[in-house]
């Protein structure tokens, strides 16, 4: 069977803040990974439509570090209610192996 890991998706405003809180979690060992992507956004945020350029996070991790991924992310984040979406995924035994020792105290 392919180790379970889990995708956690945020934003943050801008590149500077995304690899602040990537640094934070990559040096926490909270993520094995956390891929930055520049794009815009249109939502709906107190009453109106926002246009806006963000950075996406995509953070690879394991499920063992999921609830204190999310509360650093909540923790150090530049946004009042920032996005936090997770899923489950299968990896590959190689990939999981090295997420499993990516995330793991030294």
């Amino acid at each position: 069977m392919s180790p379970s890991l889990i995708l956690a998706l945020t934003t943050e405003a801008n590149p500077e803040t995304a690899e602040a809180l990537a640094r934070v979690l990559l040096e926490r060992r909270l993520a094995a990974c956390v891929a930055l992507r520049p794009q815009r956004a249109l939502y709906w945020w107190q009453g109106q439509i926002e246009d806006s350029a963000e950075v996406e996070l995509l953070i690879k991790t394991t499920r063992e570090q999921q609830q204190a991924l999310e509360a650093a992310v909540h923790e150090h984040h530049s946004y009042e209610t920032p996005e936090w979406i997770v899923w489950s995924a299968e990896a590959s035994p190689g990939y999981g192996a090295w997420a499993q020792a990516a995330c793991s105290p030294s």
